[in-house]
Formats: C-alpha cells, sequence, structure tokens
C-alpha cells in the first residue's frame, strides 16, 4: 500500500508542487494521474519512488516510512519499484536482452556489473518478460531496429524484470501514435492485472486513464480534486472544475425539491438525486450532450431553436439555444432530423448530475 499523510513538495523556487496530500492506494490497484500541465502529477509519482523528496508530511510505502531512507536503504527500496519514462531510455547500440539486463544490475556483484557478466537465471527471467510483452523474437535484435512500440515494451520489460512490488509509468504512451497507444495501454493493463503490481500512471490522455485504470485521480494545482473510478468522475463529478474536465456538459442554475430538479421551468425528476448529498433549494444542474434528446412537441418551458448541426459519423453534435444559452447535444442519426429549426428539449436521467451552488 501507498500512502501520503498531509504531504506537501515545495522547489527551492518557491513552486508548492504538492499541497496537503492524503491518499492511500491499496495493493495491486491500478490508478492513473490526470490534470493540467503543471497539475502536480509527475511530482506526486516520483515522490513514492524518492526521486523528489517530499517537503512535509508522512509518506509509507508497503508499511515503511520512506521520508528519511539513505544509502543502502534507500537503493534497497527503490529496488522494489520499477519505473517506465515517457523516452524510452534504451542503449540503441546494444541488444533488446542487454537492455533488459541492465535491470539486474543492482542485485549482482560489482565486477559482474561492469563486464555484464549475467548468470544464466538472470537471462531466463529477461526472456520470460520478453515473452509476455511479445517481443521474444526481438531478443537478439539491436533496440535502434525496433519500432517505437516495441521500445516501449523493452522498457516496460526492464521494469517487469526487477520483479517490482510496484510499477511508476510516467506518460508512458505520449511518443506513440494513435494505433500503438491504443495496443500498448491494452498489454500494459494485462500485463499489471496478470501479475498483480500496485502501480500508479501518469497521463494527460483522459482516454488512456480510464483505460487502464481502477481509479483515476484527479489533480489541480497541486491538489487532488477527486479520487474515484472513471464512471463516477464523469457521472459524479464533485465540483464544476471536475465536471468541465471531465467532458462536455452544459451548467444551468435550478432548484432541487422533493427529488425533482426545475431547470428553466422544466420539471424532471430524479431518482438518484440523493447521491448528491444535497439540500432542498438552489443548485447546480450538468448534463452531459448524450443525456438529452429531442423532440417534435412538448411544453413551453422545453422549446428551444436549433443553431448548428454537424454529422461527426456515429452521432449529430447539435448546438440548440435554449433559455439564452448554448445547449450541447450529442444524438444519434436516426434520432435526428436535419431539417430541424426547432424542437424540444428532454433529459435523460442518466448524464444528469447536481452541485452545489458555488457563491
Amino acid at each position: 500500500m501507498i500512502k501520503f499523510d498531509n504531504v506537501n513538495k515545495v522547489y527551492p523556487n518557491g513552486l508548492h508542487a504538492l499541497k496537503n496530500i492524503n491518499l492511500e492506494i491499496q495493493q495491486g490497484e491500478f490508478v492513473a494521474i490526470i490534470g493540467l500541465s503543471g497539475a502536480g502529477k509527475s511530482t506526486l509519482l516520483r515522490t513514492v519512488n524518492r526521486m523528489h523528496d517530499i517537503t512535509d508530511g508522512v509518506l509509507t510505502v508497503n508499511g515503511q516510512e520512506v521520508n528519511n531512507l539513505k544509502g543502502k536503504e534507500l537503493r534497497k527500496f527503490r529496488r522494489g519499484i520499477g519505473m517506465v519514462f515517457q523516452s524510452f531510455n534504451l542503449v540503441t547500440r546494444t541488444s533488446v536482452i542487454k537492455n533488459v539486463l541492465t535491470s539486474r544490475v543492482p542485485d549482482m556483484p560489482l565486477w559482474k556489473s561492469i563486464i555484464g557478466l549475467y548468470s544464466k537465471e538472470d537471462k531466463v527471467v529477461a526472456l520470460e518478460a520478453l515473452d509476455k510483452v511479445g517481443i521474444l523474437d526481438k531478443a537478439y535484435v539491436r533496440a535502434d531496429q525496433l519500432s517505437g512500440g516495441q521500445q516501449q515494451r523493452v522498457a516496460i520489460t526492464r521494469a517487469l524484470v526487477q520483479s517490482p512490488k510496484i510499477l511508476l509509468l510516467d506518460e508512458p504512451l505520449s511518443n506513440l501514435d494513435a494505433n500503438l497507444r491504443r495496443s500498448m495501454r491494452e498489454k500494459i493493463r494485462e500485463l499489471q492485472q496478470s501479475l498483480g503490481i500496485t502501480s500508479l500512471y501518469v497521463t494527460h490522455d483522459q482516454t488512456e486513464a480510464f483505460a487502464v485504470s481502477d481509479e483515476v485521480i484527479v489533480m489541480n494545482k497541486g491538489k487532488i480534486m477527486q479520487k474515484a473510478p472513471a464512471k463516477e468522475l464523469y457521472l459524479r463529478p464533485n465540483s464544476l472544475f471536475l465536471a468541465n474536465f471531465m467532458g462536455e456538459s452544459s451548467i444551468f442554475e435550478a432548484k432541487l425539491e422533493n427529488n425533482t430538479i426545475d431547470v428553466n421551468s422544466y420539471k424532471l425528476p430524479l431518482s438518484n438525486a440523493a447521491q448528491f448529498n444535497l439540500p432542498d433549494g438552489e443548485c447546480l444542474v450538468g448534463v452531459r450532450p448524450e443525456a438529452i434528446y429531442l423532440k417534435a412537441e412538448g411544453e413551453a418551458a422545453q422549446q428551444c431553436e436549433i443553431k448548428s448541426a454537424v454529422y461527426m459519423g456515429n452521432h449529430w453534435e447539435v448546438v440548440a439555444i435554449w433559455a439564452g444559452k448554448e445547449l450541447l447535444i450529442n444524438t444519434k442519426p436516426e434520432d435526428f432530423n436535419a431539417e430541424l429549426k426547432q424542437a424540444y428539449v428532454n433529459f435523460s436521467e442518466q448524464g444528469i448530475f447536481l452541485l452545489k451552488k458555488e457563491k
């Protein structure tokens, strides 16, 4: 388990990169960390293996307080943590297996490490790990002859042959094209689940974060805004920042009374209103684009004007003007008439969230 208790990180230039971080990551959990540039994602990740020291607070890893580890104790601790970087950091002029075996050096006598004299057992471990990531046939190929995706698999293998208890991945797929990213994130998730390694994964890509993780941490300005499964972040954001960060939504002032919301005099019962823990009264209502559908008839309070409609292949992206505000709607091709100039707004309960009205 990884545990942060009131952890702060302040750099020498005064930048307060981590602010009162309280966080627990359970054994075997895969947690993705997302946020805007400068939010503190990589700093949080790199405190786990002490690449960045914390300023104050307590950091505990697998029951061991690691704030003050030094020398041999710190090196021993780090051997239990694998790390995969954005850059592959391979020695391109040597073979794949030699690149992988470099991570076995800390466990070897010094003289053997100097001349690269690896044991048969080390080589077997390396070959088995290469097989797991699907590039066993490249073991004796020079690293500079591999594709970007293959090089990243070598980098992941190098981390795995340490037999780490924790795996840290810092933007590991950002240098790959879209198709490679998709296949690699599937491979990373498959490996993590099969090995049960506690994993932290920093990315700017929400789709990537959703695809690989059990839970997602969203950071902003050095703070953790919310930690939850992807579905909960999207459907039940805990702040206006999260609502906007996690995807498109239309936000309206509304009133909540007896599990019914009143938005611009359009009343909609919400059977799940209690989950948002708001008292009756003024609130904000967020509506995801896919939770809105249009009808040819309705009440006056539901009437809207169609401002624009763009065919996107699997849906129409419609912008309507409703009660003086723009409303973004994603609707199935078969459910939308492109000739419409006026329509009537309807909300589906799934895709609506409530927030406390911010003063």
